[in-house]
């Protein structure tokens, strides 16, 4: 009789030790906030609530621990996946805080908790929980990763032939020392047999597949040659059940927006696709929408006092048209009007559309400035308050140009799902102007699959501290 390896039990008992630290650490972090506030250097900052005795605030730290814990939960940090990927744990510890930040002081005023929470002692709390609870986690990571544990929570990985994302994954396992899984080899298959430049062990054959799953205690087979047959498929899973080993498929026919894959049944028929995206939905784009247009107004109100001066400078270096309108593809592929303080002469086009270029002889001496720190796009918050565009996303670009990329690019138009953006995720790499079309579209495309509220402030943060290849 098979017997399932322990890593599940591993797993579940070095999770519970990250509960249970990370509840002593929040507590300790919140009572850190506490004596700062109230005892320490704080407590001469604006008015200080009656009655904030550690006794009567008690309660309310006993509940900010407990709303620390329910944001860590829902923001999945509690993941065995993620007990060998510390940085990424770090990623939604910061959001967890933003979070519990809201969540916390929202709650206090709407219940009006007794003693009133202080905002000062919510705020510099934030702080120190942060700071006590990445401390410990940082302290437990390096003792698991220099523990007998980690073999153990380590899964064998046994491929079933072979395909380029198969060697795209093997090579990434492998690369990462603190890599979840382990690859242990491959099986061959007849598609695979006549080559052998496989950057991992031969194992066996796919006729003596069950031996190889025993010796190796297998954890997962991943299925990497699409050629097996409907029985072949079923053998490997009918042995992955008995041998307790988790099955999956490397589907090398999807391409792009991978973890929006999903299984469903339509009318009792399992059918794998591509579901909504994140970005897509009602709600999270109603999200969108409104922060695209408090920040469209916001940006307006802000930048028309530089848009007037910038529009006398252009006046008077380069008589005609202060604003340049041009057609561009948008969501769908509709077309829409964009807005641009006009950085160049009147016949920089004459010749057909381009893309700017270092040094570009077109542009006008204020046009240079504008263009490195994005002035000339300015406009566009009329695009994004009119709903053309979004505050982030990718750049748009002319229907021209398209027809000849969407031939010669692999997956160039699957970025008008979303709406164009005033700045996105490939601008803020650096990858704009004339650089690689295929790894702008790479980044478009990462964009649209992990996309999330903080993902967008993120990318508005770093835009006005990166203006690399702004020609």
């Amino acid at each position: 009789m098979a017997v399932k390896r322990t890593y599940p039990r591993t797993q579940n008992a070095l999770l519970l030790i990250q509960v249970t630290g990370d509840t002593v650490m929040a507590f300790a972090g919140l009572l850190l906030g506490y004596w700062l506030r109230f005892l320490g250097p704080l407590r001469s900052v604006g008015v200080e609530p009656k009655d904030t005795s550690l006794t009567n605030y008690l309660p309310l730290l006993l509940i900010g621990t407990g709303f620390f814990l329910f944001t860590f939960a829902y923001l999945k940090v509690y993941d065995a996946r993620l007990l060998l990927r510390p940085f990424r744990a770090y990623t939604l510890f910061a959001k967890g805080t933003f979070f519990w930040f809201v969540l916390y002081l929202g709650v206090s005023l709407v219940l009006k908790f007794e003693p009133a929470i202080s905002r000062v002692f919510v705020a510099t709390s934030c702080v120190t929980t942060f700071l006590c609870v990445s401390a410990w986690r940082a302290a437990f990571n390096v003792w698991l990763t220099r523990s007998p544990l980690r073999e153990r929570i380590t899964q064998n990985v046994v491929i079933v032939g072979w395909s380029p994302e198969a060697d795209q994954l093997t090579h990434a396992i492998n690369s990462d020392s603190n890599h979840p899984y382990s690859i242990s080899g491959y099986v061959e298959t007849s598609s695979t047999a006549a080559d052998t430049r496989h950057p991992c062990p031969l194992l066996g054959t796919f006729a003596n597949l069950e031996t190889v799953l025993t010796e190796e205690l297998v954890d997962i087979v991943i299925v990497a040659d699409l050629n097996l047959t409907p029985e072949e498929l079923a053998r490997t899973v009918t042995l992955a059940e008995r041998l307790y080993v988790q099955f999956k498929m490397v589907p090398s026919f999807f391409r792009i927006f991978v973890s929006s894959l999903h299984l469903q049944t339509i009318s009792g028929v399992p059918v794998l696709g591509i579901e909504q995206l994140q970005i897509t939905t009602l709600l999270n784009g109603g999200i969108k929408r409104a922060v695209d247009i408090v920040g469209a107004v916001v940006g307006l109100t802000l930048s028309m006092p530089i848009m007037l001066a910038l529009a006398i400078i252009i006046k008077r270096e380069s008589p005609g048209p202060v604003i340049y309108r041009q057609v561009r593809t948008g969501r769908h592929g509709h077309p829409f009007t964009i807005l641009k303080l006009r950085s160049m002469r009147l016949d920089a086009e004459a010749a057909g559309a381009q893309w700017a270029v270092a040094g570009d002889t077109r542009r006008l001496k204020i046009g240079a400035f504008m263009r490195e720190w994005n002035l000339d796009e300015i406009p566009q918050f009329w695009n994004v308050l009119k709903g053309d565009m979004s505050l982030v996303g990718p750049r748009p670009e002319r229907p021209e140009l398209i027809e000849k990329f969407e031939h010669e690019i692999p997956h160039y138009n699957p970025r008008h799902e979303v709406r164009p953006g005033l700045t996105g995720w490939a601008q803020v790499n650096g990858l704009r102007g004339s650089t690689s079309l295929v790894e702008r579209i790479n980044y478009d495309l990462y964009y649209i699959e992990n996309w999330s509220v903080w993902f967008d402030f993120q990318i508005m943060a770093r835009t006005f501290l990166r203006n690399k290849n702004a020609y």
